[in-house]
């Protein structure tokens, strides 16, 4: 089983596949510009699809196509028509939630392998068991389960049915994601790729006969975010995964940055790899966990994995992310014999600014920016302008696609 193990990250975009590619990941997963549940990624059109799996299959890596939308009567011919389109791609899976949808899929493009999408709720071992009968191979499981309820799967499910879990990001406070709060306060249907994240606002709490009297819901707040649920992270518990029986480790986050998907990717990559060389002295580094810290995220949780999340599994302070570091740029080239490193600008650089640098296959190093030239040469004192293109001498070889991030 542990052969087989699975770091599977999202890509939301062509750029953000490449990335999460090159930092380490295994098999990606990304959406169409249709029947996918992440309308706001920008996602791929046939071409760039084909593009894409291409580029993956170059890598020798594995690419999965979402169609995990909860379709409606009229989304069905429009869906018949984009698998004529498409059914001639090579993906490695579908990943479909809508019994209708994998029954088509099963009948147009047989050849093709389909994962349940966790948004089918599968939480026990009889339903794993119908899905593989009706030609699942994987099976997404719920985010509702905890560790010895997935070993208890995996202890019933066929040896040839594989387990995948999200081990990382951003957790929705409905069961598995289906959620009809969007839809009822915005039309934009949650389960139909349109979520407007409403768990994510403030809420106050008014009673019937006191209208305008607004009741705290903590201490002393005049409002509170009573849905907004902390980040799943489970960087610490890759043993305990392990043993679980899950074979595929997947993040969240297809409408994350490029800079999200290669930091959460490197690290996983980095654990899963330290674990699988050497179970019996694996040991966890704190240094992992400091590295997720540096992405845009939301406090830290370990979600339903070791017991059922209680109040303190919420945020109810603030939806606002943790960020404490920025995404400055990324390198394009280096030139080893000056040691002047090309890179586009992502966010301001300034003469003075403290930066770090790091790529997939080496750890951080931090210098200060004491000379920075624009692509003509010419000296600057700040890279204000988005994607610019700036040299800087860099105290340690890189390569292209390493980051270059500040803190705050």
């Amino acid at each position: 089983m542990m052969k087989t193990l699975e770091l599977l990250a999202p890509a939301g975009d062509y750029e953000k596949l490449r990335m999460a590619l090159e930092y380490g990941a295994d098999a990606v997963y990304c959406g169409a510009e249709m029947f996918g549940l992440r309308a706001g990624a920008k996602n791929f059109t046939k071409e760039t699809l084909a593009q894409a799996i291409e580029y993956t299959h170059q890598k020798e890596k594995k690419i999965y196509l979402t169609l995990n939308v909860f379709a409606h009567n009229q989304d069905i011919v429009a869906l018949e028509e984009y698998l004529e389109e498409i059914k001639g791609l090579a993906f490695d899976a579908f990943i479909v939630s809508d019994p209708g949808i994998f029954a088509l899929l099963r009948e147009k493009c047989p050849q093709i392998p389909i994962h349940l999408s966790t948004q089918a709720n599968t939480t026990n071992y009889r339903s794993a068991a119908f899905w593989h009968e009706q030609g699942a191979k994987r099976i997404v499981l719920a985010r509702e389960l905890s560790l010895g309820e997935i070993r208890e799967i995996r202890e019933n499910t066929p040896e040839d049915l594989e387990l995948e879990a999200f081990v990382h990001g951003a957790m929705c406070i409905s069961y598995s994601g289906r959620c009809l709060l969007s839809a009822y306060m915005t039309g934009r249907d949650a389960n139909r790729g349109e979520c407007a994240h409403p768990c994510r606002w403030k809420y106050r709490l008014e009673e019937e006969q006191r209208p305008g009297e607004y009741y705290p819901f903590v201490e002393d707040e005049r409002g509170s975010y009573i849905f907004n649920s902390k980040d799943l992270c489970m960087i610490e518990h890759i043993p305990e995964l392990v043993r679980s029986g899950i074979t595929s480790f997947k993040i969240e986050g297809r409408t994350k940055s490029i800079f999200y998907v290669a930091t959460v990717t490197t690290v996983y990559r980095k654990a899963m790899d330290a674990y699988l060389s050497d179970p019996e002295k694996y040991s966890f580094r704190q240094e992992w966990l400091e590295e997720l810290e540096k992405v845009s995220h939301r406090i830290f949780s370990t979600g339903f994995y070791f017991n059922k999340p209680d109040a303190n599994s919420q945020n109810y302070e603030t939806s606002q992310y943790v960020r404490e570091y920025s995404f400055a740029g990324l390198v394009l080239d280096y030139d080893a014999d000056t040691g002047m490193a090309l890179i586009e600008q992502r966010n301001r650089m300034d003469l003075g600014d403290v930066i770090e640098i790091f790529g997939p296959t080496r750890a951080p190093f931090t210098q200060t920016i004491e000379e920075l030239w624009d692509e003509e040469g010419q000296s600057i004192t700040s890279a204000p302008h988005a994607q610019q293109r700036i040299r800087m001498r860099v105290k340690q070889p890189v390569q292209e696609n390493y980051m270059v991030r500040k803190p705050k």
